[in-house]
């Protein structure tokens, strides 16, 4: 059985246009992260199962013990789903099965940035008991952070099961990692404030960026447990510039999750 893993959307700048990546490719985890080592429970691997048959994974977190959130593009199009919470999963047992549901009006033929209605869910088919759990943020909690072109001092957890390297060798793993980031940007013609740019290549003051399998994953508010986005889409095809993540705190992400748990 081959699983493929769910790409995290990949912006190309072309000449005179920006080009979007759409088709399926294997996941990375966190790239120059490091294991998460039991950090984040509630944020598990989830394998999609699609009408041809077809397998697809990707990362999410769960809010309730039975409502797992992730993208609208993992969800997009498939039948059924199981997710682990495991720190290293073996895909060949276990997990728990559920049923995607995908934002109503996100359309996969045009998933062009600002990325919109990028969100979907896995209502489990047993309820997954955790003492803690990710937690969605009051409406418009984002506005408050950094917006400004440049980098920003505040890091912001991102954490996933995607690839570690593209380039110079293809690694993937099964493991959550996690790295940090920063927000560069909430304003620009790409985000159009449906979207959080994030930093992409480490350096001295963060490390890590999403990749291939990270999509639907967690970017938490600071060092605590509160989504404020899910990653997206990258720019760069070897994961190693901005990262995308939908907005949580917006109405157009509130509304769809309204209709599976309170939001606050």
């Amino acid at each position: 059985m081959t699983i493929r893993n769910r790409v995290s959307r990949v912006l190309i700048a072309g000449a005179a246009a920006l080009a979007l990546v759409v088709g399926a490719a294997p996941a990375r985890a966190i790239t120059d992260g490091v294991p998460d080592a039991g950090a984040h429970p509630y944020v598990g691997l989830v394998v999609f199962t699609h009408p041809d048959g077809s397998l697809t994974r990707c990362s999410g977190t769960l809010l309730a013990p039975k409502v797992f959130l992730t993208a609208g593009h993992c969800t997009f199009d498939t039948t059924s789903a199981r997710v682990w919470f495991d720190d290293t999963v073996d895909i060949s047992k276990g997990g728990v099965s559920g049923t995607p549901y995908v934002h109503p009006l996100y359309d996969d033929v045009l998933f062009l940035p600002p990325a919109t209605h990028d969100v979907g869910v896995v209502i489990l088919d047993k309820a997954v008991k955790m003492s803690t759990y990710g937690a969605l943020p009051r409406a418009g909690l984002v506005d408050s952070l950094a917006h400004s072109r440049g980098n920003h001092s505040d890091l912001y957890a991102i954490v996933g099961y995607g690839r570690l390297e593209v380039k110079p060798q293809l690694i993937r793993t099964f493991t959550r990692y996690r790295g940090d980031v920063v927000i560069k940007n909430l304003e620009n013609a790409v985000v159009d404030g449906y979207n959080i740019q994030t930093s992409g290549n480490s350096n001295t003051n963060w490390s890590g960026s999403t990749c291939f399998g990270d999509s639907g994953g967690p970017l938490f508010l600071d060092d605590t447990n509160v989504v404020i986005g899910i990653t997206s889409f990258g720019n760069d095809p070897n994961c190693k510039s901005s990262g995308y993540y939908y907005r949580t705190d917006i109405e157009d992400t509130r509304s769809f999750l309204d209709d599976f748990l309170t939001v606050p």
